[in-house]
């Protein structure tokens, strides 16, 4: 059985009865030495958990932070690949996941329940820190450039043929010709509020005129750049795929969608009791733009290669740390 068959029957088979989660975790699955993070007296041995979600980007970016705290003298406890943003967050709450690299337009609508974005990536930020804190005791810090947002692609090739390149654009043609406007949506996508109705409803567009296939997100990429099924797409915006595809991102220039910054997330209690985490994390996050992570996805989604992998090759050619 793989690592992440492991970790997937680890989760869904240690989810206990209401307020009980993950009971166990696995070893850190790739070794490293000290680089540019070396031992910190105040980290040796402690016992940190991390997590993430089940998917790709969110199993590379819990690697790096167990790389990191490995680096540092850490006891690390792998929980990485849990199922769903509410998993990952519950065993935050409820103190069996320590650390998780989360996203802040996650925070604000998903776990505070916030209906309007903050269309500012540092304000949103704030926004989240400071009600996060106050209504649930979690700290987030060290937010990272890389904005994984929602967004529409089309192919290069449907670009030239419709011009299309703004939003703004897209609402028009979905208005005059909606069959040029087809779209394939992700199941989330399609029912989110921040997904396909809030988009429709702040561009005006008719939806009910636009055809619309909903598919799982992973078919949404090579449907789009194949422009049989649909002509536009949505998408995670630092998906790997779309430049491997060939797509196109589609500018938001009404600032519908709300900013997913990646921060590292933890209980405002384990952060006051080893504040060095967060002064560790804080280089790797800023290092990590969205052209940073694109690629690093794209060499797990496109090309086949393991997230621990790529997450340590990473850490290693930034000198953070060594492979051994």
């Amino acid at each position: 059985m793989s690592r992440w068959s492991r970790a997937l029957a680890l989760v869904s088979g240690l989810v206990l009865i209401a307020g009980c989660g993950l009971e166990s975790g696995g070893a850190v699955p790739l070794r490293v030495g000290p680089g540019s993070i070396g031992p910190i007296p105040e980290l040796d041995g402690v016992n940190i958990t991390v997590g993430s979600k089940d998917f790709t980007e969110q199993n590379i970016l819990g690697y790096l932070i167990e790389f990191a705290m490995s680096a540092a003298g850490a006891q690390v406890r792998d929980l990485t690949n849990i199922q769903g943003s509410n998993s990952l967050r519950d065993a935050q709450l409820h103190g069996q996941i320590d650390v998780a690299y989360d996203y802040t337009g996650t925070g604000w609508v998903n776990y505070l329940g916030k209906e309007q974005p903050i269309p500012d990536e540092v304000g949103q930020f704030e926004a989240v820190r400071e009600a996060d804190r106050a209504a649930h005791g979690m700290l987030w810090t060290a937010m990272a450039p890389m904005n994984n947002t929602y967004a529409l692609v089309t192919s290069s090739r449907t670009q030239q043929e419709t011009g299309v390149r703004t939003l703004s654009d897209y609402a028009k043609l979905a208005n005059s010709d909606p069959s040029a406007a087809a779209i394939c949506v992700g199941t989330e996508f399609n029912v989110r509020q921040d997904g396909l109705p809030g988009l429709t409803r702040k561009y005006g567009i008719d939806a009910g005129k636009v055809p619309k296939q909903i598919v799982t997100d992973q078919v949404v990429y090579q449907a789009t750049a194949d422009a049989k099924q649909c002509r536009f797409g949505s998408v995670a915006a630092t998906d790997g795929r779309i430049p491997a595809l060939n797509l196109v991102l589609l500018q938001d220039d009404q600032g519908f969608f709300p900013k997913y910054n990646a921060a590292v997330v933890m209980r405002q209690s384990f952060a006051d009791a080893h504040p060095q985490i967060a002064t560790v994390l804080a280089p790797i996050s800023q290092r990590l733009t969205n052209e940073t992570i694109t690629e690093l996805n794209r060499q797990v989604d496109v090309e086949g290669r393991e997230p621990a992998d790529v997450a340590r090759d990473w850490m290693v050619a930034e000198g953070f740390v060594t492979a051994r």
